[in-house]
């Protein structure tokens, strides 16, 4: 079994579901509600232990009634949490979603910014049977000591760019990094993707890619190559990109070819997609291959 060491962000998420989304100060009445675990790196692992992977999450998290709920949705997908740092008088990071009628979501989240950002207590080594590492923005220091430690163990080392990388090291640290259009876009100061792109990844030692959702995702290969994405019927996006990297980090560590890894990856994503609930959605193995063979 192939396994990935995760590092990040891991939330409780209330995830209401609405026709529109709100435009005025009045009251709006949700149609459905679902309260799930969310987060890059905690929707990543889970999005791991489904496909078959084994998963370690480093996060940090309150020692409140919010991160017991974390930990035990996360226990309950099988994620091993050992490396959950729970911190007493602070308070757990949330999120309230809305979800229109398109899929699409706007999200407002709150994460205590007095948690440590102090990264000491992390492991000195990796888990036995760690393939590869992926680490999200949310905590610098964290991430940064991650990826140092998928070098020095000689694995993948993936980064979430959902964000501008908060540490100048981040990036380069990495062995693998797959933006988001918008951190792309503010890290290379060029608004069309292709442009950007090309920009980061030329004198790049490392994989560079930039995730488009429905556009797919771009990745540099010597030029700009393009993986498109798969086409279904959306009813959530929430979570989708980060099944996307926990997909795509597990290929790697199976050692598959990164163009081979985009397509688990994407297809992974698809699925999630069209199932309401932010990461409840993350499909299993089976699902994915099937979809895959039905799509050749």
């Amino acid at each position: 079994m192939a396994g990935v060491f995760c590092l990040g962000i891991a939330t409780l998420d209330y995830v209401y579901s609405v026709e529109t989304m709100p435009t005025r100060g009045e009251k709006y009445r949700s149609r459905g509600l679902a309260i799930v675990g969310g987060g890059c790196a905690g929707n990543a692992s889970v999005a791991i232990a489904r496909l078959g992977g084994a998963c370690w999450l480093a996060t940090r998290l309150a020692d409140d009634l919010t991160g017991d709920r974390i930990v035990a949705d996360l226990q309950a997908d099988g994620v091993d949490t050992r490396f959950a740092r729970r911190v007493a008088g602070l308070t757990s990071p949330v999120s309230a979603i809305l979800v229109d009628a398109e899929g699409e979501r706007m999200v407002i989240s709150h994460s205590d910014p007095a948690m440590p950002e102090d990264a000491a207590w992390l492991p000195e080594k990796l888990p036995p049977g760690v393939g590869a590492v992926l680490a999200d923005t949310r905590w610098g220091d964290g991430a940064l000591a991650a990826l140092k430690l998928a070098r020095r163990a000689g694995v993948p080392g993936v980064l979430d760019g959902d964000r501008k990388p908060p540490h100048p090291d981040l990036v380069a640290t990495a062995s693998h990094v797959a933006f988001s259009q918008q951190a792309l876009r503010e890290v290379s100061g060029e608004e069309n993707p292709h442009a950007g792109l090309a920009k980061v990844a030329k004198g790049a030692e490392n994989w560079i890619a930039v995730t488009l959702g429905k556009a797919g995702v771009l990745y540099w290969e010597g030029e700009v190559r393009h993986s498109p994405a798969f086409v279904v019927e959306t009813v959530d996006t929430l979570g989708a990109g980060d099944v996307w990297h926990g997909a795509f980090a597990l290929a790697l560590a199976e050692k598959r070819p990164e163009a081979e890894a985009i397509r688990f990856a994407s297809a992974a994503a698809a699925i999630k997609c069209t199932r309401f609930g932010g990461r409840s959605g993350a499909p299993a193995r089976d699902e994915v291959e099937r979809f895959l063979s039905q799509r050749r």
